[in-house]
């Protein structure tokens, strides 16, 4: 494998332009090679973003020159997609999340295990260096002990029958689309969670299109979490502890965290170590790189357990709200 990562993307809709944005500002990553089932739209994509147009799926992952795929399919898909290119040789970044159930995601897991491939979930919050330096503060106890995280993510989205996030063929659902970031939070911030309960509203057919999840977490800490594909929110996170508040404006796409200490203190500011790529995603480009560089099939920032964690959350949730 070359110091550059090569790349390409399958599929052309909206996340792979921006993906294809930030993987251009990334070092050391080169697009090569977009594919889609649609010839005009994989040399439309090309034509703006760069990379060899491939009128199928299966074109782009023969492609010799390609080491990783960016799987940016709907979620209800990425079986099918990430395993024809693990199958075709190839890494893969798949979209969050991995699979539309934990049984599949196991399956596409034992895939990559199969072919001898990398494989990560594009949870790419997990990788972006606010939320890391965030993580490793808490964890320092630099703040105090967390007692309650909030968060929540959602814009309303118009509705269109035949559209992924509305159409349960495609995997539509809050919880799988929106719902899992506010959970991720909670996860790499609290730990994983004890129990977890859900209240949604579901569509005629049966999608929760917007949710409210309270969780407990380790030591006694509590979080409340809300997504929605109806209303626009804050898109705010904050954790409150005993010493103090620290918030994460649009922790969507953090640019940095406040802590604001109870006692009247000087508020603290805590930002990246390490220059923002785009709107973040960058970062788990970067990840994926070092990780092919040095010979591993899974992320430590992004492990296969922590994958699979988060889908049997996802799961239970809409199994508690009947999603169907």
């Amino acid at each position: 494998m070359t110091t550059t990562t090569r790349w390409a993307i399958l599929a052309t809709g909206a996340i792979a332009h921006t993906f294809a944005r930030d993987l251009a500002l990334t070092p050391d990553a080169e697009l090569v090679a977009v594919g889609s089932r649609r010839a005009e739209a994989a040399e439309a994509f090309a034509a703006e973003h760069g990379g060899r147009p491939h009128g199928s799926y299966e074109a782009l992952v023969a492609d010799p020159e390609v080491d990783v795929v960016y799987v940016a399919t709907p979620h209800g898909r990425h079986l099918e997609d990430a395993g024809l290119a693990l199958a075709a040789g190839k890494h893969v970044l798949c979209e969050k999340p991995l699979t539309v159930d934990v049984a599949t995601s196991e399956q596409l897991i034992a895939e990559a295990a199969r072919h001898d491939r990398f494989l990560m979930e594009a949870m790419w919050t997990a990788c972006h260096p606010v939320v890391l330096a965030v993580q490793r503060d808490l964890r320092a106890g630099r703040f105090g002990t967390p007692r309650h995280l909030h968060a929540e993510l959602g814009f309303p989205v118009p509705p269109d029958p035949a559209g992924r996030m509305w159409d349960p063929a495609l995997g539509a659902s809050a919880l799988l689309d929106m719902g899992i970031y506010p959970l991720t939070l909670a996860h790499l911030l609290l730990g994983e969670a004890e129990s977890l309960h859900a209240q949604a509203v579901l569509t005629d057919r049966g999608v929760d299109a917007s949710a409210v999840v309270t969780g407990r977490y380790p030591g006694d800490a509590l979080a409340t979490l809300v997504c929605s594909m109806t209303s626009q929110s804050s898109r705010a996170a904050a954790v409150a502890t005993d010493l103090g508040r620290l918030d994460i404006p649009t922790f969507h796409h953090p640019e940095r965290a406040v802590f604001t200490p109870a006692d009247g203190g000087e508020p603290v500011v805590v930002e990246s170590e390490v220059p923002l790529i785009g709107r973040g995603y960058g970062h788990e480009i970067v990840e994926v790189g070092r990780c092919l560089q040095e010979g591993l099939r899974e992320s430590p920032l992004v492990p296969h357990s922590f994958t699979l964690t988060l889908a049997r959350q996802l799961g239970q949730l809409r199994a508690q709200v009947g999603a169907a």
